[in-house]
């Protein structure tokens, strides 16, 4: 089945990995139009042909790096000229090193990287935080063996708010945005009608509220999208997930992912305005009807209450207006009392299976609190480890997003082990 098919059962919801996406990886390079080409990957790589040599959009990840090397080579043997970073996530930006290590031997200059000037703070932060960053990527993904780099290929060149170049008969402009990352670039090859957009769209719900990791921006991400919309592209290059093919489908898919973020930021922000709690706010704001079955906007990575939140710490701050929460008790001490109050943990958990036996979405949030209040109590409690296990067992099941199904699976895996 070749991409193009591919890419119009996507569309229509017909694609059976769709749920897996964004996260597919391999894959073999196809071509898009005269002199471009596209591979699927664990961050997708665009590559364009000039008189001058090769331009690539994105190199993948450590993992990836050398398939897409041979990928690239069995279409093209020309040099690589330049290689543009969309944004800093590791996934994107490790596939440099074959082809630096390949001009050093072939006595052809260095690929030139570019990038937003923000991309070499993110490397700097990534080394200052690898620790962390190595337990909320090894929980999300559930990688036991994920180790966190150390070192990055820093780009040649950076540029602030719009950067256009030509390499040989190719002229590319690059734009930057904010919306999952604050360095993100936008690359439009007008002559040819291509727009590669890196994560500001993914075929999935938009990545902007990971609960690990540090802010997105939801209503620049928007106006992302509407500026994309704007350059009537014929065919777009996404970070993940595969290609879109038409000016009119890639207008529908930009133009509604942006109305798909701008109404959890309205419904947001008119809830915080009124003074309404985190928690209300959370269980109030809703995906438009309209919007719900799209395949490109499935909830499958992430989720809307993740961004709901992701937008009040935006704009409000970390506090979610309950004033227990200013200063609260030791997570521990608090369920130690409740416990207490209870009858004891055995209680909790007791009442906690109960509510795993009701199914309903609304119970299983329920029986979570009661069953990690019970073994933060009773941690060495084996019928407690049981209710704990099962409890976050099913809520794993019941999750539809990777960031959730990563949280719960590590719980459950903590329970009586360590989590890695």
């Amino acid at each position: 089945m070749d991409i193009v098919e591919l890419a119009d059962r996507a569309w229509r919801g017909e694609d059976p990995t769709q749920r897996v996406n964004p996260l597919g990886s391999g894959g073999h390079l196809a071509e898009i139009t005269d002199g471009v080409v596209f591979l699927p990957n664990f961050g997708n790589c665009s590559a364009f042909e000039t008189d001058d040599g090769l331009v690539m959009v994105d190199t993948g990840s450590i993992f990836t790096a050398p398939n897409v090397h041979r990928e690239i080579r069995s279409w093209s043997a020309k040099p690589l000229h330049s290689a543009i970073f969309s944004h800093g996530h590791i996934d994107h930006v490790f596939g440099v090193g074959p082809f630096d290590e390949e001009a050093t031997t072939e006595g052809w200059p260095r690929p030139h990287v570019i990038a937003h000037h923000h991309l070499p703070r993110r490397f700097e932060r990534y080394i200052m935080t690898a620790g962390y960053n190595q337990v909320i990527n090894r929980r999300q993904f559930a990688v036991a063996n994920l180790e966190w780099p150390l070192s990055y290929r820093f780009p040649d060149e950076t540029y602030e708010h719009e950067l256009s170049f030509r390499v040989g008969d190719s002229h590319f402009h690059l734009q930057h945005e904010k919306g999952e990352t604050d360095d993100a670039t936008v690359t439009w090859l007008e002559e040819k009608g291509v727009l590669c957009s890196g994560d500001l769209f993914i075929w999935n719900s938009p990545n902007a509220g990971n609960p690990q990791k540090v802010q997105r921006y939801p209503l620049e991400w928007a106006r992302a999208l509407r500026r994309m919309v704007d350059l009537d592209a014929q065919y777009l290059l996404p970070g993940h997930g595969l290609p879109i093919f038409g000016c009119e489908r890639i207008r529908q898919a930009l133009g509604e992912t942006a109305e798909y973020l701008e109404s959890i930021v309205e419904q947001t922000l008119a809830l915080m305005n009124q003074g309404a709690r985190l928690a209300d706010t959370i269980s109030s704001v809703k995906v438009p009807g309209h919007l719900a079955d799209r395949p490109y906007l499935q909830p499958f990575y992430d989720e809307p209450e993740f961004i709901v939140r992701n937008i009040w710490r935006l704009y409000g701050g970390w506090w979610d207006g309950n004033p227990a929460h200013l200063r609260p008790a030791n997570d521990r001490r608090l369920a130690s009392e409740l416990c207490e109050l209870a009858g004891g943990p055995s209680a909790l958990a007791t009442r906690a299976e109960e509510l795993l036996n009701d199914g309903a979405d609304e119970a299983l949030r329920l029986a979570g609190h009661l069953a990690e209040m019970a073994w933060l109590a009773a941690p060495s409690d084996v019928g407690v480890q049981a209710v704990r296990q099962r409890v976050f067992a099913a809520l794993a099941d019941n999750a539809t997003s990777t960031m959730s199904r990563g949280v719960f699976r590590w719980a459950e895996r903590e329970t009586t082990s360590q989590p890695f």
